[in-house]
């Protein structure tokens, strides 16, 4: 099945070539002779009813840096009527721009397939999804009063504070036994955040790395274990981290095999979850997941095709 894709991403003059997921999908999309466009959320519009983007076609994609792709001429496309596939894959904040461009997108029902759903990506920012799955998290809460961190503290010792919409391990700050600088850093979460923040004991099973597992249409495809690099508590690769080879414990089966069924009903194809300790459940990502390159050359898998075929079969 040929298929014309689009996909809302970020500029592709800036993407990491050797390890981006969006990059591997058009690699994967080119070989089997796909119609790939690429556009900028930026330039969605809603007129007369239809879903518009300024796009271009892309060719001659490879993993060669600084020639790694080709536009053709900027068209403007009826996502409705002229692709088959939007794939949403602009990196977030998941703010109001990008809880905007899913109400656009949601409007593509019933005439073009997006990849995730743009009403479960709305209603699944990665913090708070996961608390429907809470049985499985370490202590956590949701707040931005003071009192109540430091009750939470007192309880659990160490404790790291996140902001609740944040990407890529950015902000992430390990508060000690003592709270000498809690009440400074919830100043500056409260002051530079409107929503409440993610609080969680800190475990220190996280030396010995942050897993990966990506599920496609709720089975999985595969992991890797993420190890925090030199000098750091967090295992993102964004942050210095690197990867390793990995398999699934018992516990991380379990935990696949109870949000697998939720994840493909909610039309959630391709999802990255984040298991620490081979236990402790901390995120799901569904916005603009990453970890296929790795997970495909330790398994020599082929992800980015997996989730094609995923986007077939709900085709039909």
């Amino acid at each position: 099945m040929t298929l014309k894709i689009a996909m809302q991403m970020d500029p592709m003059e800036d993407i990491g070539i050797a390890g981006d997921s969006s990059f591997a999908l058009m690699l994967s999309a080119q070989k089997r002779g796909y119609e790939i466009y690429h556009y900028d959320v930026e330039t969605l519009s809603l007129v007369d009813g239809r879903v518009i983007a300024r796009a271009r076609s892309v060719h001659d994609l490879q993993r060669v840096k600084g020639n790694h792709f080709r536009f053709g001429d900027e068209v403007r496309l009826d996502l409705g009527s002229d692709i088959d596939v939007v794939m949403m894959r602009q990196d977030p904040p998941f703010d109001v721009g990008y809880i905007t461009a899913t109400h656009l997108l949601e409007r593509l029902k019933g005439e073009t397939l997006v990849v995730n759903d743009p009403v479960s990506v709305r209603n699944a920012p990665e913090k708070v999804y996961v608390l429907d799955y809470a049985q499985f998290m370490p202590p956590t809460i949701i707040t931005r009063d003071l009192d109540e961190v430091r009750s939470f503290q007192a309880k659990h010792g160490k404790i790291v504070v996140k902001p609740l919409h944040g990407n890529g391990g950015k902000a992430i700050f390990l508060v000690p036994e003592d709270g000498s600088n809690l009440s400074a850093l919830l100043e500056v979460f409260n002051n530079t955040w409107r929503e409440p923040h993610m609080v969680q004991a800190f475990l220190p099973e996280v030396s010995e790395g942050d897993k990966r597992i990506v599920l496609i249409d709720g089975e999985v495809a595969g992991a890797i274990n993420r190890k925090p690099g030199k000098g750091e508590f967090r295992s993102n690769l964004a942050q210095g981290g690197y990867a390793e080879k990995s398999e699934l414990t018992e516990r991380e089966k379990e935990i696949c095999a109870a949000m697998g069924p939720d994840l493909k009903a909610k039309g959630l194809t391709f999802v990255g979850i984040d298991v620490i300790g081979g236990q402790w459940l901390t995120e799901i990502n569904v916005t603009s997941p990453t970890g296929i390159v790795a997970i495909d050359e330790y398994n020599g898998s082929d992800s980015a095709g997996m989730i094609w075929d995923a986007c077939v079969a709900r085709l039909g």
